[in-house]
């Protein structure tokens, strides 16, 4: 694990553009002692553009009590975490998703079977701003769990290669979560940074914990689709404008091109609800 932690921490220390950083201070900033790392991760990374783009944060807390004045919002982010909120900051917008150092630890672990976080880690992230040492430390030995637990968790395939296995994992995670991306899209995701994925895979498949486990993607998809439900459900209540953020993202991912009724805007719960037969009847998610 620790020549993977060296990796990880040299891939989050890699320079961002200053507007990226100067978001992720003031996502910080909002929620105040509470705030011990913000993460940057998603397909903006690999952007050079950032302008009309929606970009991605983790914000890590000390503890959900601590990072609300209302304590329902607390409660929430430890019932069904993560709680997502939009943000502006200048010229640029982005959400941002609170986790908990605690539960940044555990969702990266192969102790949990929700994809949601170890999936993502497993890619590249910058670590673009801490509350001190510490707490950067802390990030880093979460983010290393991700990849060993991603390639765990898709189990080894004899002679496959190493880019194939990291294909393979990540095409199951999709297959665990409601996504907008079009079909080949976990593929492109190793092939756009294939010589990465090749330095990693050998720390990765060395720090696989023993207690790691393959297989039952079966549960995991049910699991996982479910719980995306639940993550809609409660951003209505927790996401200002959350109707219109998810068809954003899925019309930019997958080429469609719904549009929201003003009933939808003003019920996004039931807009969720509402809308979620005809995307998966269409394909937009999956």
């Amino acid at each position: 694990m620790k020549k993977l932690e060296q990796l990880v921490a040299e891939e989050l220390a890699q320079p961002v553009d200053p507007r990226v950083a100067e978001m992720a201070a003031a996502v910080a900033a909002r929620h105040g002692a509470a705030s011990r790392a913000v993460l940057f991760y998603g397909s903006c990374l690999r952007e050079k553009q950032l302008d009309g783009l929606m970009l991605d944060f983790y914000l890590i807390v000390s503890d959900y009590r601590a990072a609300y004045d209302k304590p329902w919002m607390a409660r929430a982010n430890a019932l069904i975490p993560p709680n997502v909120f939009p943000f502006q900051h200048g010229q640029l917008a982005a959400k941002y998703a609170v986790l908990s150092e605690a539960d940044f630890h555990r969702l990266n672990g192969p102790e949990t079977r929700n994809v949601s976080v170890w999936a993502r880690f497993a890619q590249p992230a910058r670590l673009v701003w801490a509350a001190d040492y510490k707490a950067r430390a802390s990030a880093i030995r979460a983010v290393a769990r991700a990849a060993p637990t991603l390639l765990a968790a898709a189990g080894r395939v004899a002679g496959e290669a190493p880019l194939d296995w990291w294909r393979r994992a990540f095409s199951l995670t999709y297959s665990a979560e409601l996504r907008a991306e079009r079909k080949g899209r976990s593929g492109s995701v190793v092939d756009a940074n294939a010589t990465r994925y090749e330095r990693f895979s050998s720390p990765a498949a060395a720090a696989i914990e023993s207690s790691a486990a393959s297989g039952g993607w079966g549960r995991r998809r049910i699991e996982g689709k479910a719980l995306s439900v639940l993550r809609l459900a409660k951003a209505s209540a927790t996401y200002a404008g959350g109707a219109d953020y998810i068809v954003w993202k899925i019309n930019r991912h997958a080429g469609t091109a719904f549009e929201l009724k003003p009933w939808q805007r003003r019920h996004p719960l039931l807009a969720a609800i509402s809308l979620l037969p005809r995307l998966l009847k269409s394909g937009a998610i999956r």
